[in-house]
């Protein structure tokens, strides 16, 4: 089991490397192709927000890179300096990105609005699952009820990495679809953004994929340590 699980995460290991270096090379790459029409990130998401008759949302530039994010709780689409004077298919299509987050939030979607509801109980579990499954495992043969309260805490945070993974691709294709409904990138340049967008999209798939398996790998333990 444990040689099983080694050759797992070394799997998952592995490809979210080689997914988050596709990714950066992608990035790099796209930053070089300017926006047909000059302009910036800030340009596109302010536009993409009006077409979609949303005027309650800021755009702000946030320091740091790739610290782009959707805010709900402020309504604020965060972008980091390169995205927001950015003049590139790579500035362009995070920040649209990102807008699809608010045009989610205005419209209800489903799925964020799970999301959303789950952030206080993840982020509950993210701080104290570490060392609940860390005593759960050493006082398994007499407390086993301590791990079993770490897998459903760690659960928790597998659930909320796979609720993610609608509300990134949903995110991405309204983002695209404005893209191109609008003309504002046609050709190779929106396939340009396509691309980009769906590398980003792996990234959580891989951490998807990984939290499962982790998740398993303590359910077996759990079972194990019942047993003896």
């Amino acid at each position: 089991m444990q040689i099983l699980f080694l050759v797992l995460m070394v799997g998952f290991m592995l490809a979210g490397f080689l997914v988050q270096s596709r990714l950066r090379s992608k990035m790099t790459a796209y930053s070089k192709y300017p926006t047909p029409n000059g302009w910036s990130g800030a340009d596109v998401a302010e536009k993409m927000l009006r077409d979609n008759g949303i005027y309650d949302v800021k755009i702000v530039s946030v320091p740091g890179q790739l610290t782009d994010h959707y805010n709900p709780m402020d309504k604020t689409v965060n972008l980091s300096p390169d995205v927001f004077d950015g003049r590139s298919v790579m500035a362009a299509m995070i920040a649209a990105h990102e807008c699809g987050h608010a045009v989610q939030h205005a419209t209800a979607y489903s799925w964020l609005t799970m999301r959303s509801k789950l952030v206080p109980v993840v982020s509950f579990s993210s701080r104290w699952m570490q060392w609940v499954l860390l005593a759960g495992i050493l006082t398994i043969q007499v407390f086993p009820q301590l791990l079993l309260i770490g897998i459903v805490l760690f659960g928790m945070t597998t659930l909320f990495s796979f609720i993610t993974l609608p509300v990134e691709f949903d995110a991405s294709r309204r983002a695209l679809a404005w893209i191109n409904n609008t003309g504002f990138m046609y050709g190779a340049d929106s396939d340009k953004a396509k691309d980009g967008l769906w590398w980003a999209a792996m990234t959580y798939v891989v951490a998807a994929l990984a939290s499962m398996a982790t998740l398993v790998y303590y359910i077996m333990i759990f079972m194990g340590g019942r047993r003896d």
